[in-house]
């Protein structure tokens, strides 16, 4: 069985997901944790207990701290941080639904890293990865079939009606053996354009890769924002005007802007809650999405699990109500999320940014993983959310095969 490395910058230049990049020859692995959705812990709670040990301001968002200029050496500089989808449901106390197809990738982790008096020389952020020699992915092999799909979106339309939820989203997966290294294919997908949160996360065994335009979360200058995608079409002039359009697409989109809201004012300093942004149409590889932005000022004494625990999993990748929907998609979906539909990022001692992972592929020692799904609705057609899954599929398995980009 082959064995993914762990991430080690001097031997493997790769930046962590959102590290300052300032910062980024300096850095070097200096604590870890890890977590499976199996154990009793709280992951929330974990995580914040993890941080804090190393001096990161997590027990009261509204007090951060500042990121040192000319940081000595053996300072902490910050933490990337994973949470799944599954380790969301836990804190959001729903069902984490079916076993992931990649279990050797944990539910949480979080590696700190500190500075060093030796820079190293990471890739230069725009330089493409070519293939390396020996790098094999064999074909795709899907967790369900077309029928299989289109079916559970009609399950899910049927739900609707039923007033059981307003609107759930439904993930697919598919996996392909690899021969070589995993990781300048996961490189290359980090590189597609409008991956506002590409990156690589590493461990023993594992390994993701992230694309994602979509803002989880993030805590900068005594605000939280969170950027919700909804709606998606190709990125051509037709595409562009049938998505501003498109009543259903709106809707659905509106629906979870609410549902983000209502995340945030769980959280939120009374009245501070604001959508500031509405359905700006943006462009990610070759589709247009709608996105907004909605941000709140923390109440005091609101830590990094209070936040986890509003927004975790994401509502664009959940449904609504929330916990209606994520006890749904453990019915409806074949496999896991496993390591997307969570969230991936930095937190550092002066912000928190972590995006979610949407767009996003995972390596165990045997094969590559992609996700891909969309938002139902009761104006939903099967076989147009069918398409769409795989429109959103197409680039993140291009990359990861060295296929010319969109």
């Amino acid at each position: 069985m082959r064995q993914i490395e762990p991430y080690v910058l001097e031997a493997l230049p790769y930046a962590p997901p959102g590290a300052p990049a300032n910062c980024v020859p300096r850095l070097v692995e200096h604590d870890r944790l890890q977590w499976w959705a199996d154990a009793a812990d709280d992951p929330a709670t974990l995580l914040e207990d993890f941080l804090a040990r190393h001096d990161l301001p997590v027990r009261d968002l509204t007090r951060p701290g500042t990121h040192p200029t000319g940081p000595a050496p053996g300072t902490v500089c910050g933490a990337a941080v994973f949470v799944s989808a599954a380790a969301g449901a836990r804190m959001a106390g729903a069902p984490t639904g079916p076993a992931s197809p990649a279990p050797a990738v944990p539910d949480l982790a979080a590696v700190v890293y500190r500075h060093h008096d030796h820079p190293t020389s990471p890739t230069p952020p725009g330089r493409p990865h070519p293939a390396t020699p020996g790098w094999h992915l064999g074909p795709w092999t899907e967790s369900w079939t077309p029928h299989q799909h289109a079916d559970a979106v009609r399950q899910a339309r049927h739900a609707i009606a039923a007033g059981d939820i307003y609107q759930v989203n439904l993930v697919g997966h598919g996996s392909a053996e690899y021969t070589g290294n995993p990781l300048p294919a996961l490189h290359r997908l980090t590189r597609l354009p409008g991956a506002r949160y590409g990156g690589i996360l590493t461990g023993t065994g594992w390994a993701i890769g992230c694309a994602s335009p979509e803002t989880l979360v993030e805590v900068t200058g005594g605000t939280i924002y969170t950027r919700p995608i909804k709606g998606t079409r190709p990125a051509t002039g037709p595409g562009r005007r049938e998505l501003l359009e498109s009543a259903k697409e709106r809707a659905e989109h509106i629906m979870i802007v609410d549902l983000e809201r209502n995340d945030l004012a769980r959280i939120a300093r009374t009245g501070t809650v604001r959508v500031d942004q509405l359905y700006t149409i943006r462009r990610w590889s070759d589709l247009w999405q709608a996105e907004s932005t909605i941000s709140a000022t923390p109440a005091a004494g609101r830590s990094l699990a209070d936040l986890l625990r509003a927004v975790c999993p994401g509502g664009s990748v959940t449904g609504a109500p929330k916990l209606a929907a994520l006890t749904r998609i453990a019915t409806l979906e074949p496999v896991g999320r496993g390591a997307s539909m969570g969230g991936l990022g930095w937190i550092g001692p002066d912000r928190l940014d972590l995006g979610l992972t949407i767009r996003t592929a995972a390596a165990d020692p045997d094969r590559i993983h992609v996700w891909a799904g969309g938002g139902i609705t009761w104006g939903s057609d099967p076989a147009a959310e069918v398409a769409e899954a795989a429109a959103k599929a197409r680039p993140v398995r291009a990359a990861l095969a060295g296929q010319p980009r969109p």
